[in-house]
């Protein structure tokens, strides 16, 4: 009997603790979101949640995985200006960053410690779309809020906020079959290996040039988003394969040109990121042949992963699934001091606001921050 109490006891204690455990998690509700012109579902099917709200101010951390191109640094500066905001800081007790390189597993295992610490929300650029299942389940558990930005998780249990990634790949190859009638040798500088942006992008770029009927070639190269990376292995593809018709980058695209520049390569049509320096050589190159299509996905995303995470905290509905709009300009509408800016670094993105949610910076508020974990 003694026994069979105990076992009814612990029985009790496991349903309770399973109970509070999915409880933690958020409630399907119906739309809209309390920010509709923020907060826009992915699609017509996206799920609206609604988390427990918990009183702040929020200890909220940043858990980055790779940090060597000028997007993840400039990624690092903007979440940490947008956290300086006055009325965001109001609402912060702890904004903690933290960018553990290319191992996935560093990446979990920082999440792990950020939900066993007590944040209340934790904000991902993750490195591998499929690892974090595990991770996930154990931060619904804790009632952490977890929001993946820009290279998001394969799942429907975390928030993602993201642009269409596929999109702007299928941008870049349709801009490459409008101004290659004839098809060709396209050069296709590829991102960071197994993260979903690389995936979705180059998906995008393939599957226009494999529909247009026209017959085009494509040579890869890994650039990794890196203005340097890019421009050494264009430089060995050109010293390959002599000549390309067209290139699509999918960052380092600043570096790409300046190596096609130096190689003395022809100038052709190339689909590229929204680097100030690429666009620079956009313009000041058009009548040579360079002709451009130059779009992409700020790095201020993660300003609208923050501010998803508080809404969250505060008990706002908000969808699933976020979706942002992409920065697009193309050839011959590049003009200095309004889509590019000659005085500015080559480094810098621009294309870095989203005015529907409020949020837009300046190089200088951007450019004062520190890339360093805090």
């Amino acid at each position: 009997m003694k026994f069979i109490r105990q076992l009814l006891a612990t029985t009790v204690a496991v349903c309770a603790l399973a109970t509070v455990a999915h409880a933690a998690g958020p409630e399907i509700v119906a739309g809209p979101s309390a920010d509709p012109a923020c907060f826009k579902p992915w699609a017509a099917e996206t799920k609206f949640f609604k988390f427990p709200k918990k009183e702040g101010p929020y200890r909220i951390a940043l858990a980055n995985g790779f940090i060597g191109n000028t997007w993840r640094i400039q990624m690092i500066q903007t979440a940490k200006a947008y956290a300086e905001q006055p009325d965001v800081k109001a609402k912060l007790k702890e904004f903690k960053v933290v960018s553990t390189g290319d191992d996935v597993a560093a990446q979990i295992a920082a999440v792990d410690n950020f939900i066993n610490s007590g944040y209340d929300a934790i904000i991902v650029n993750a490195q591998n779309p499929t690892s974090f299942k595990p991770v996930i389940k154990r931060a619904k558990a804790a009632g952490v809020v977890l929001v993946a930005f820009d290279n998001t998780l394969d799942t429907d249990e975390a928030i993602n906020v993201n642009v269409n990634q596929k999109g702007l790949g299928e941008l870049w190859g349709q801009w490459l079959v409008d101004h290659l009638p004839d098809g060709g040798k396209v050069l296709e500088v590829r991102g960071v290996t197994g993260t979903s942006v690389d995936r979705d992008r180059h998906e995008g770029v393939q599957e226009v040039l494999g529909k247009s009927g026209k017959k085009f070639e494509t040579v890869e190269v890994i650039g990794r988003w890196d203005d340097g990376t890019a421009q050494k292995v264009t430089a060995d593809a050109v010293a390959v394969h002599k000549k390309f018709d067209g290139v699509t980058v999918q960052g380092g695209s600043t570096g790409t040109v300046r190596a096609l520049m130096d190689a003395g390569h022809p100038f052709v049509p190339v689909g590229g990121e929204t680097e100030n320096g690429f666009r620079k050589l956009c313009a000041e190159h058009s009548a040579d042949g360079l002709k451009c299509t130059s779009a992409g996905s700020g790095p201020a995303q993660v300003a609208v992963a923050i501010k998803t995470a508080i809404a969250a905290l505060e008990g706002d509905v908000v969808p699933q699934s976020i979706a942002l709009p992409l920065a697009i300009d193309h050839d011959p509408d590049f003009k200095d001091g309004v889509n590019f800016y000659s005085k500015e670094s080559d480094n810098f993105f621009v294309g870095n606001s989203f005015p529907d949610c409020g949020i837009n910076f300046t190089a200088q508020e951007i450019m004062g921050q520190s890339k360093e974990n805090q």
